[in-house]
């Protein structure tokens, strides 16, 4: 049978590894993490994304945990809205809206449909050799039809494939992210912007509030309290933002350092290695497309692989790793600079450029109201390489 070893037990490898079992692969995820830590944060699960979770078996699953009512939008530090939209329009336009949710949460899921027995915790990878299909441990080596770099921003199997791309570089903002209780709060969902700040508001299911936020600082700048740092940068935006940080619990806030990949990477394989995930495109989180991008990278990098012989041997098609490269490289450039282009508007502090900013996106948005939709259309409308043409 056709064996596959996916290097992280990240989003992206355990999409991997879920589409290539679903195509008959023998799969096994090396994790290096002793366990899996249910990390305090939300991520978005857009309508591409979902559609790529069909192709799992999980879709719908994810689906029952949409929260999202009325509008969903960009607003101002005030609370005025700049551009919106609502999930019916979304759903008539995309047959889906987007689903925020614990990434813990995902992770379960994604668990599930690859199968808890394959995937090996506590296991450190040591070398990755992309011509032989070798991966060496510290468990030992293990030999593979196909090896998947799903090691995340600062990959090791990206360095061993690609050792002259120069990696992730700082975008120039750190990024604050916490779960608060509800508590009975009304709870919008929306992105408000100010002047080189972010602040972000999502309701998840049990009555779950996950909050992020975003500012221009120097790499490594640390607090000794993170949570009154965000009460004073944002305590007099719009409600619910401060009574949201005053109940957050300042050692539940995380904060870490944007970083993403300027310069794409010529390809996203070597040999008989491929590589997903933030492993491939890492990008800022403006456009919420990191872990959609990694779904997609697994569901289309199974698609190429194909279905496993059970006659043995190594059976990965020739060409088909070229074909998923040709299939990502340039959609996930194009999503990575659009990312980092909404980055470095959020990021303008000059008053007179912020305020041309606000003003051309809310009467771009009187001129056309589906403005916030259309701009991400070729985002949102990607299907499955297997429905294409239907």
């Amino acid at each position: 049978m056709a064996r596959a070893v996916v290097i992280g037990g990240g989003v992206g490898g355990l999409a991997a590894g879920a589409a290539l079992r679903r195509k008959g692969w023998e799969v096994t995820v090396l994790e290096r993490a002793p366990v899996i830590e249910p990390v305090g944060s939300g991520l978005a699960i857009a309508a591409n994304a979902l559609k790529a979770l069909d192709v799992l078996g999980v879709g719908d699953r994810v689906r029952e945990l949409a929260t999202v009512e009325g509008r969903l939008g960009l607003r101002r530090a005030d609370g005025r809205w700049l551009t919106h939209t609502t999930e019916a329009v979304a759903d008539a336009k995309y047959g889906d809206s987007v689903v925020v949710m614990l990434r813990a949460t995902l992770m379960e899921v994604l668990t599930d449909a690859l199968g808890r027995e394959h995937l090996r915790l506590g296991t450190t990878v040591s070398e990755v050799d992309a011509d032989k299909g070798l991966v060496r441990t510290d468990a030992g080596e293990l030999e593979a039809d196909l090896v998947v770099g799903a090691d995340g921003i600062n990959s090791a199997t990206r360095r061993a494939l690609f050792p002259a791309h120069p990696g992730p570089v700082y975008s120039g903002v750190t990024a604050w992210r916490g779960l608060v209780p509800r508590d009975g709060l009304q709870v919008p969902r929306c992105e408000s912007w100010g002047r080189g700040t972010v602040f972000g508001i999502h309701l998840l299911a049990g009555d779950v509030v996950y909050v992020y936020a975003t500012d221009v600082l120097p790499a490594g700048t640390v607090h000794a309290d993170e949570r009154a740092e965000l009460l004073r940068r944002f305590g007099d935006w719009h409600d619910p933002i401060p009574a949201l940080l005053r109940a957050a619990d300042p050692a539940r806030v995380i904060r870490n350092d944007v970083y993403y990949n300027a310069e794409p990477l010529p390809a996203f394989h070597r040999g008989r290695a491929a590589l997903v995930g933030d492993a491939a495109h890492a990008m800022t989180p403006n456009l919420g497309q990191g872990a959609c991008q990694a779904i997609e990278d697994g569901v289309v990098l199974a698609h190429h692989a194909g279905h496993a012989s059970p006659g043995g041997g190594s059976v990965l098609p020739d060409g088909a790793l070229a074909a998923y490269s040709a299939a990502r490289v340039e959609r996930t450039a194009k999503i990575v600079q659009r990312s980092w282009s909404l980055c470095r508007m959020s990021k303008l502090r000059n008053p007179l450029a912020v305020g041309l900013r606000d003003f051309g996106l809310s009467a771009a948005t009187r001129l056309s109201p589906d403005l916030m939709l259309r701009s991400m259309d070729e985002v949102l409308s990607w299907r499955p390489p297997a429905e294409a043409g239907r």
